[in-house]
């Protein structure tokens, strides 16, 4: 029973990029509706919501077994009940969740042509990885000389450059490979779709996204030098029988990695992202209506926070 899971598991990653494409489409069918016909926009989005659940089933072996990712496992498991639960409170009637749908529309729209048409991705890939090269120039001590840049064989596209080559004193070789998921994309994606989804004013849209955008970009490409780094120059080599008993891995060359990828540089993301979205509230409150869902969801308790941060005067925006 346990197998047959892990293949259903296994075979459904297929499904992951068709289905992104069909739930961002679904998610802004159901925005162009909502402004003529919401009980149709209701009945495309909530099929939307439902197809995110799917889409987020066929991760889960990818996130937890593949990359070995702890935080994005746990959170793709947690994401397939969120997701059809939402889909059942917009049935019942919870219109602010629009608001959210129309976010992860968005949020879709500015992903998924990075991640799907060739020459923006390696365009993309290729600028953080030269940016990276530069920062690791300045802190890396022995840098750049023990270190150096080539194709991404790693991940079978020879025409992108977009590998660090590391050696050793023995002439063991390390290599870390900047793909879509270390260029910042997908925060920048969550705050650009979360911010254009709310009305609101632009001049409060654009300062929302110049406290978030540029600063997740910059603090992006701090996080690939700190991995980098420490990675390439074996600098938490720390507990290796228990690390790569956690991450069930026999390498202890990624004892490093694991630790500064998978521990620190996520785990401190999190909180990273937590402050950058108290900014953003500051200069547009009406993000909160998405945050009030979000909670909902998790709590069953309705939260007026956007009285509380007003002082009592606010209302609710859809």
């Amino acid at each position: 029973m346990v197998e047959e899971f892990v293949r259903v598991l296994v075979w459904s990653r297929r499904l992951s990029d068709p289905l992104a494409w069909i739930v961002v489409t679904a998610f802004l069918a159901g925005a162009v509706l909502e402004q003529t016909d919401r009980d149709g926009a209701r009945r495309v989005t909530v099929v939307g919501w439902l197809l995110f659940a799917v889409f987020w089933f066929s991760l889960i072996h990818y996130y937890l077994v593949v990359s070995k990712s702890a935080i994005e496992g746990i959170g793709c498991i947690v994401a397939v009940p969120a997701c059809v639960y939402t889909g059942y409170l917009l049935s019942q009637g919870r219109d602010s969740l629009f608001v959210l749908s129309r976010a992860v529309g968005a949020m879709g729209l500015v992903f998924l042509p990075f991640e799907a048409i060739p020459l923006l991705t390696t365009a993309l890939i290729e600028t953080v990885t030269h940016q990276t090269e530069f920062v690791m120039g300045v802190f890396g001590q022995t840098a750049p000389a023990d270190f150096r840049v080539v194709s991404g064989t790693v991940v079978g596209r020879p025409d992108r450059r977009s590998t660090f080559l590391f050696v050793d004193d023995t002439g063991h070789r390390l290599t870390y490979t900047i793909r879509i998921a270390c260029t910042g994309l997908g925060s920048m994606a969550i705050f650009g779709g979360l911010i254009g989804a709310v009305r609101a004013p632009l001049s409060r849209k654009l300062r929302a996204l110049a406290v978030s955008i540029p600063v997740i970009y910059v603090l992006n490409l701090i996080r690939n030098t700190f991995i980098g780094l420490t990675f390439g120059q074996q600098r938490l080599h720390v507990a290796p029988d228990l690390v790569l008993g956690l991450f069930s891995a026999t390498d202890p060359y990624k004892v490093s990695y694991f630790l500064a990828d998978r521990v620190l540089a996520q785990s401190l993301s999190v909180l990273v992202l937590i402050v950058i979205t108290w900014f953003v509230i500051r200069e547009l409150p009406a993000v909160l209506v998405v945050i009030e869902d979000l909670m909902y969801l998790f709590t069953g308790t309705d939260y007026d926070l956007q009285s509380i941060v007003a002082g009592g005067d606010s209302t609710h925006t859809e």
